[in-house]
């Protein structure tokens, strides 16, 4: 566009006046489809008022993507918001365009003044991805009339079916309204209806209709786009009626026009838009839009010259704005030959070549056309954010063989294209399976929830504080305690505050240890449980409850903070006892789920956490994930693809998570949060946790590396094994946190992956229908030992020294009766490529432990070349034994009991945590074998180190 300061003077250069201005002495208003700032800064759109008579100015995505996502023009506001806000690419996008939308209004406002509210107005879009809902539009409507609170604004809506009743509405609460993509008749005449009906419901209230305005974009070159390449079509195949077809190239799009012209004359002639105007309304002007010429054979301002009239609007883009100014005829060309055109109208009819049809995709197309221009520029808008924050945000990279990231690739294009992101953050249960998964969803808004309410995790950490506790052990399971644990271990003892302690298990020996770790009379004891109802919290309280009466000679209710859901078993315990407080969770967000909800914070707070820059970090991941980030830019929803597609289309179901040794127990909580979210009917991802690297020659092909790398703290052998992994061509992808504090965004991040996961594997990845069944037999159990002192006998199939076997009847066959190596090659001979083998110790988990089953982990997976998983019973029955019962049936499990050196009561109760460990075993077992999983029980008697010591030497022995 000529947009220097040169005057345009046709009078001087013997060209007489300016064709543009002259359109008004025809009753049409030139308005401008364009909008960028450095135009209006420049003064480059003031020029145009003052010189060639502009009346108005039209933005739309594709103007605003072409704008902000080329050059550096916008970057100092980018970085001025960002330095202040934590917002997402469609919340940032919308404050610089707002900013343009302003300053433009603020060019054009002397011609809103002189023509009494005819003209001077700039027109802002509703988001074009609400084009087919009714209450979204009339809401954005709504929002987007305050936030830019402008009188010379219009909001463009789409002509939609769904977008006329909220243009009807929101006239009718006086907003100004450009109804846009128009190009059949009938939508004009419904358009214009509601526009009437919008004024006469808000005249029979009483108010004033005199300072609302109104267009109808009507969109002509592309109605010939369409037609004439029907008609080339045809004659170039020897159409009969060739001749007839030639002679309405060309001409279709204008006749169009002229016959919706004339409905409006014919309108504003009633008495009932008559009643209107004399009570002040303006009538709803037509505006020619998309009047640039395609076809190169027609003339260049062919939709400006031919579409001249009274009470008309004509938006030109730039190109054919200079050239209407150079060559334009001026003259009342769209009252000329109506019968033409009316013929020409019966012509394309009689011929077939179906214009309804036409408009309707044509429509359809323009919606289309507006998203996708959309999503380009809120990924402009995106890319730039992610560099302006730099660190602030967790860097993503996927390393993915060609094949694998081609089908990547297409699944995060067919969730663009069919709007699956924005279905999610709708809560649009169909996005999974069409079922509950909607009442489960309140976790993708608790970050901002809780930063609403910080001051009161503030607070009590202060009066934590105050009251000198040194330590606080969490009592709790599962969601309820591995967030936590992330936290305790990431972030270790605040000066000044308690050390965090984490308690997850009904084994004696780990619970008398952790007693004897902290000093009963100066610990806050925070009980952890949702439901309230969950066995393992409610014995641990009674234990730790009676153990801190004992030592503090009182009461101890002071001492205990409980953390639950309103209404719940532990409330009403909590509040009989006495507890110091009581912090609610939230009912619509599941355990694995409820890490950045009181359930984690609560905890962190009590420990010295700075709460607020943890939230604020978290933050950070939310509106990174947001619905307005376009899937090709949206790095959480991209991981997610990559998990699904991985295990759908590749067999790669087993992700390995590799953390760095700061940030290692991101991993339990990984393992929890991807097991019981996406193990289930059959299908799955089963998470391998704190599996040390190896060569790439240990690894099948069904695994992808998850690795979640401190920056500024790498481990060198994690760093050289993953580089190896990338070049065999391994699908790797990698996770870069700068600071200890993003594991608050990694919460976040890997939720939202864990969710579209679950859309790609077809399942609800909100319920566990198989924990409860662990659960179930270990009630059983246990009122089986209230009614009779013991637990019901079971019988060996076979015994070798310090080992017993068990195991159901088809299992026992298969492995025999021999010795414990014997028996042990049988089971793991079963193993075969793409399976898993799940070590399950019911012991307690410390140091030695922990380095005992990892030295067999590994053997096992280098000798039999499949992935491991080592955990300790009861605590991975809330995590990973839901896809160990409900997933794919890859699974080959060892489950280890032993005799426990001693045991403790759980007060009111006549069994004991010795008793309620071993029935979890059990019922956990009973559970794997009613879903026919390859496994196997080995009890322990005796000596658990040299129990330990044989079995490790069997199990290399067998393999």
């Amino acid at each position: 566009m000529d947009v220097d300061h040169k005057s345009h003077d046709h009078k001087s250069d013997g060209r007489g006046a300016n064709p543009l201005v002259a359109l008004s002495k025809h009753g049409q208003s030139p308005w401008l489809d364009f909008i960028q700032r450095s135009f209006t800064e420049n003064g480059s759109l003031k020029k145009l008022v003052d010189e060639d008579g502009l009346r108005g100015v039209t933005s739309n995505p594709a103007i605003f993507e072409k704008a902000m996502g080329a050059g550096t023009e916008y970057d100092p506001q980018m970085k001025e918001l960002l330095a202040h806000e934590t917002l997402s690419a469609g919340e940032l996008y919308e404050k610089l365009a707002i900013t343009d939308i302003q300053a433009t209004a603020k060019v054009m406002h002397p011609v809103f003044v002189e023509t009494k509210g005819l003209d001077g107005y700039v027109s802002l879009e509703v988001s074009p991805y609400l084009a087919f809902d009714t209450v979204g539009t009339t809401e954005e409507a709504r929002r987007l009339w305050k936030a830019v609170h402008r009188e010379n604004l219009m909001i463009k809506i789409p002509g939609t079916k769904e977008g006329i009743p909220a243009f009807e509405t929101v006239t009718s609460e006086g907003i100004s309204v450009n109804v846009t993509l128009l190009f059949s008749l009938d939508a004009y005449k419904n358009v214009l209806e509601a526009y009437i009906k919008g004024l006469e419901a808000r005249h029979a209230k009483g108010q004033d209709i005199s300072k609302i305005a109104s267009v109808a974009s009507f969109f002509v070159s592309r109605i010939d786009g369409k037609i004439d390449a029907e008609i080339d079509k045809r004659v170039a195949a020897g159409d009969k009626d060739a001749d007839a077809l030639k002679a309405l190239r060309g001409k279709v799009a204008i006749a169009n026009a002229k016959i919706a012209y004339q409905h409006y004359l014919d309108v504003t002639k009633s008495a009932r838009w008559q009643k209107l105007a004399a009570a002040g309304a303006n009538p709803q002007r037509l505006l020619w839009a998309s009047t640039g010429t395609k076809d190169k054979a027609y003339s260049d301002v062919l939709y400006v010259d031919s579409l001249i009239g009274a009470d008309t609007v004509n938006t030109i883009p730039p190109a054919t704005f200079d050239a209407f100014r150079d060559h334009g005829k001026v003259s009342d060309s769209l009252t000329h030959d109506v019968a033409g055109a009316t013929h020409v109208m019966a012509e394309q009819k009689r011929l077939g070549l179906n214009l309804d049809a036409v408009t309707e995709t044509l429509v359809t197309e323009g919606c289309a056309s507006f998203c996708d221009a959309f999503d380009k520029l809120l990924g402009a808008v995106a890319n730039k954010q992610r560099t302006f924050l730099g660190d602030k945000l967790i860097a993503q990279e996927a390393h993915l063989p060609g094949e694998f990231a081609a089908a990547v690739k297409a699944e995060v294009e067919n969730w663009r294209k069919h709007g699956k992101l924005r279905k999610l953050w709708a809560r649009d249960p169909s996005v999974w399976t069409g079922g509950e998964e909607a009442k489960w969803l309140k976790w993708l808004d608790i970050v901002d929830e809780r930063l609403a309410h910080v001051d009161e995790l503030e607070a009590f950490a202060k009066e934590v504080r105050a009251k000198g506790f040194t330590d606080v052990l969490l009592l709790g399971m599962g969601g309820s305690s591995l967030g936590p644990e992330v936290i305790a271990e990431t972030f270790g003892r605040h000066e000044g505050f308690p050390t965090l302690h984490v308690l997850d298990s009904t084994d004696p020996q780990q619970v008398v240890t952790y007693e004897k770790s902290v000093d009963l009379k100066k610990t806050l004891f925070i009980v952890s449980s949702k439901s309230g109802g969950t066995l393992e919290p409610n014995i641990l309280k009674a234990y730790f409850f009676a153990a801190a009466e004992k030592a503090l000679g009182h009461a101890p209710g002071s001492h205990f903070v409980a953390v639950t859901d309103p209404g719940s078993h532990m409330e009403a315990v909590a509040r009989k006892d006495g507890f110091w407080k009581i912090f609610y969770g939230e009912k619509e967000i599941g355990g694995r789920f409820s890490v950045l909800s009181n359930f984690g914070l609560v905890p962190a707070a009590a420990s010295g956490l700075n709460v607020r820059h943890f939230l604020h970090s978290a933050l950070h991941g939310v509106r990174e994930a947001a619905a307005s980030v376009p899937p090709e830019e949206n790095d959480a929803l991209k991981l997610g693809v990559i998990l699904g597609v991985g295990a759908t289309t590749f067999g790669r179901d087993k992700v390995t998570i590799v953390a760095s040794p700061a940030i290692y127990d991101l991993g339990a909580w990984l393992e929890q949060l991807i097991a019981e979210s996406t193990g289930k009917r059959g299908k799955g991802l089963i998470p391998i946790d704190d599996e040390t690297l190896g060569a790439a020659s240990v690894y099948g092909k069904d695994r992808v590396f998850a690795y979640l790398r401190l920056k500024d703290a790498p481990c060198p052998h994690q760093e050289k094994a993953i580089k190896a992994l990338r070049d065999a061509g391994e699908p790797v992808v990698t996770l870069d946190l700068a600071d200890k504090i993003q594991v608050a965004q990694a919460f976040f991040h890997w939720e939202f992956a864990t969710a579209v996961a679950g859309s790609v594997l077809g399942i609800d990845p909100f319920d566990q229908p198989d924990v409860e069944a662990s659960k179930v037999e270990t009630k059983k159990l246990t009122n089986a030992f209230n009614e009779t002192g013991a637990l019901p006998p079971e019988t060996p199939f076979a015994k070798d020294g310090p080992f017993a076997f068990y195991a159901d009847g088809t299992n026992a066959k298969a492995l025999g009766t021999g010795d414990v190596v014997a028996i042990l090659k049988a089971h793991f001979g079963r193993v075969k490529a793409g399976d898993y083998v799940g070590v399950l110790a019911y012991v307690e988990r410390d140091t030695a432990t922990r380095e005992w089953i990892q030295k067999v982990r590994l053997g096992l997976r280098d000798a039999l070349k499949v992935a491991t998983a080592a955990e300790f019973g009861p605590r991975f029955l809330h995590s990973t034994g839901q896809a160990y019962k409900g997933g794919p049936d890859t699974g080959v499990f060892l489950q280890i009991t032993a005799d426990d050196v001693a045991d403790l009561g759980v007060p009111g109760e006549k069994y004991t945590f010795g008793v309620v460990k071993a029935a979890q075993a059990r019922g956990d077992f009973d559970v794997l074998s009613e879903r026919h999983r390859r496994a196997l029980r080995v009890h322990v008697s005796g000596s658990l180190d040299v129990g330990l010591k044989l079995l490790a030497e069997a199990i290399a022995k067998a393999v």
